[in-house]
């Protein structure tokens, strides 16, 4: 049987890169190029764009989309869906996710009259909700990165031929996956580009062929990269003197006559996949969301990276929630949003984009009459010291140990236990409905019998690197907590720790009546930084720390989305020197939940006060294990362009 080859490329004029007054001139050297290759080659080529390039190209050369429609309605080619934005779903909320698929197609019936079959994964981001959305809007399939999800569901020993044929959603439902091959698609850039000769390209897809692959992705990324160079990067090479487009002509032409490969569009490379049903989740616990490319790649690039990621996607929640509490279903609203969603400004949008994005999203949040500023520490309260509340306070008792290091709270629902030397580091927490057994606290320096692993490992704490300065930076100073009695009956805890680049802030609420502690985290009078933050770290311990541990939460749908701790993986872990995480979750409701064995804890916090990134970190040694949960405000990758100024964060913990 013929081996069969697909190609999509996708046209983007949001490109993180490209300026404004560019996007004419990459309509003119990509796009129409593209067309001239369907004409010129007969190939039925994949043309994956979104609703808001599509509109953008027709107003800008409306003579490109005559063309496109009329191959488009001949056969000649495949209108791959997108949505309206290219978002990071998974950092969306599901609402955002809804209105951006209908507003895309509905731009693809307005302009092109037609309705793809087929979608692609907005920048390869993934998760288990994806399936129940684009379910929703009836695709056929869906286009995902095969090497990252080989890595997260550990097929990479398996055969191209025997991966999944179909992704599981949460609901149970499934769906066809067309799979893309990043190291194809990159050999045909090297082609190209004029970096590898064509018969070392011709002999590795031979390769491929000879070990069985029947279904072979040639090409399926950005179009904007030939005969046209975006600026991204300053060592970026010149354009080939042959021509780029020419030279992918050539290319083709030479696979068919030399591999005997037969060309085939998108959906009929999707059909010949789908005869063999294999289901899978294609997401692990240690890739939640696996992306594209190598492992510089991962979903902190989008979520507390870039310009000023967690500013931006803070100020969407906002947006979002405000629509969402008024019943907004004006379409042009939620347009608005989803262009503020893009991908594209959380990456390396230059500088003039950037600085119109701002003014474009603080005009959005002001016509909504939304607050746009961050609280700040209010240090004016009347407080009670440590030694006054020592006994009865409020309805709570409040002790010290005979050493002084640790403060104990107790009310009727729970027990917190915090260290002073320690910069208020839970010991421990208990809940009644635990029967008082500690589900959070720290693990001693000695716990593992493991140099490794040697180290203290707190709840509650705080860890800021700043890899130009070469300096780490945590909160686990002595402190002296100060008090206040809420006319509720909480007690709130206050501790300040000075630092080198300024004042962490950290308040404990307990709440009298309810199984809830929360946590505030103010950064005072504090340089801006590059670098990483994490904070609020839970280590769970007793019942928690096992195998049973299954952590749930939403990644861009309604749904939980379901992960258990049996593995090792560290999302908190250096992807490379230059890239300071390898995973995350979305979370994008602003919940997780931690079940085990009947009992439950309950992460909760506000994306619309501060779109922090959770991550896990599971390591196993001699029968025992460290589960932990971090959350992260900022991560340093190659997006970063400048140092940021540190939001404050409040989540809470409950049974």
């Amino acid at each position: 049987m013929k081996p069969k080859g697909y190609l999509v490329f996708h046209l983007n004029l949001a490109f993180s890169s490209i300026e404004e007054e560019t996007r004419a001139d990459v309509i003119r050297v990509c796009y129409h190029s593209l067309l001239d290759l369907i004409e010129q080659t007969g190939i039925p080529v994949g043309v994956e764009l979104t609703g808001w390039t599509l509109g953008q190209i027709h107003q800008i050369d409306d003579s490109w989309v005559t063309r496109f429609k009329k191959l488009l309605h001949s056969g000649s080619c495949e209108l791959i869906g997108s949505g309206y934005s290219q978002i990071i779903a998974p950092l969306a909320p599901n609402d955002v996710n809804i209105w951006n698929q209908k507003l895309g197609i509905d731009s693809y019936k307005a302009i092109l009259d037609y309705k793809p079959k087929v979608v692609l994964v907005n920048e390869m981001a993934f998760s288990s909700s994806l399936v129940d959305l684009y379910s929703k809007f009836d695709y056929d399939g869906l286009i995902m990165d095969r090497d990252n999800v080989k890595l997260a569901i550990e097929a990479d020993s398996l055969s191209l031929n025997n991966i999944p044929t179909h992704a599981e959603g949460s609901n149970g439902l499934s769906m066809p996956v067309l799979w893309s091959d990043s190291i194809l698609f990159q050999k045909l850039q090297h082609f190209a580009h004029g970096d590898i000769p064509l018969q070392n390209y011709i002999n590795y897809v031979k390769e491929r062929i000879k070990d069985g692959e029947t279904v072979l992705p040639i090409y399926c990324n950005d179009a904007e990269i030939f005969d046209f160079r975006p600026g991204r990067f300053a060592e970026e090479r010149p354009t080939h003197s042959d021509g780029e487009w020419n030279r992918i002509k050539r290319l083709l032409e030479s696979l068919k006559s030399e591999t005997n490969i037969n060309f085939v569009s998108p959906s009929e490379a999707l059909d010949s996949v789908n005869e063999e049903k294999v289901i899978s989740k294609l997401v692990s616990t240690a890739y939640p969301v696996p992306v594209k490319k190598q492992s510089k790649y991962n979903i902190g690039r989008w979520a507390v990276s870039g310009r000023e990621d967690t500013w931006i996607n803070t100020l969407c929640h906002r947006i979002t929630k405000h629509l969402i509490e008024s019943k907004n279903d004006n379409p042009d609203d939620w347009r608005e949003l989803c262009e503020l969603w893009t991908s594209d400004l959380r990456t390396h949008i230059t500088e003039k984009r950037w600085d119109k994005t701002k003014k474009n999203l603080i005009k959005t949040l002001r016509k909504h009459s939304i607050n746009s500023k961050f609280t700040e520490y209010d240090a004016s309260q009347k407080f009670d010291p440590l030694n006054n509340v020592i006994g009865i306070y409020g309805d709570a008792l409040i002790e010290l140990n005979n050493d002084n290091i640790y403060l104990s709270v107790l009310t009727k629902k729970i027990k917190l236990e915090l260290n002073l030397r320690r910069g208020l580091a839970i010991e421990s927490l208990s809940f009644v409905s635990h029967e008082m057994k500690p589900c959070i606290g720290t693990l001693p320096h000695g716990y593992f019998q493991n140099i490794s692993l040697g180290a203290d490992y707190y709840s509650g704490n705080t860890v800021l690197e700043l890899p130009l300065l070469r300096k780490k930076i945590t909160d686990l100073e002595l402190v002296h907590p100060k008090f206040l009695l809420r006319e509720n009956g909480d007690i709130e805890i206050h501790a300040e720790i000075k630092t080198h680049f300024g004042t962490i802030i950290k308040v404990f609420e307990i709440s009298l009546n309810k199984e809830l502690v929360s946590l505030r985290y103010y950064f005072t009078n504090c340089d801006k930084i590059i670098g990483s933050l994490r904070l609020g770290a839970i280590t769970l311990i007793n019942q928690f720390s096992d195998s049973n541990t299954i952590l749930s939460c939403c990644n861009g749908g309604d749904t939980f989305e379901s992960f258990s701790f049996d593995g090792e993986f560290n999302h908190s872990s250096p992807a490379t020197n230059f890239v300071s995480s390898s995973s995350g979750l979305g979370a994008t409701s602003g919940k997780i939940q931690i079940d085990n064995q009947g009992k439950s804890i309950k992460l909760e916090w506000d994306p619309s006060y501060c779109a922090a990134m959770p991550m896990l970190q599971n390591s196993k040694f001699k029968g025992k294990t460290l589960s932990r949960l971090f959350f992260s405000l900022h991560e340093f990758d190659d997006t970063v362009k400048e140092a940021v100024q540190i939001k404050p964060f409040i989540f809470s913990i409950s049974a």
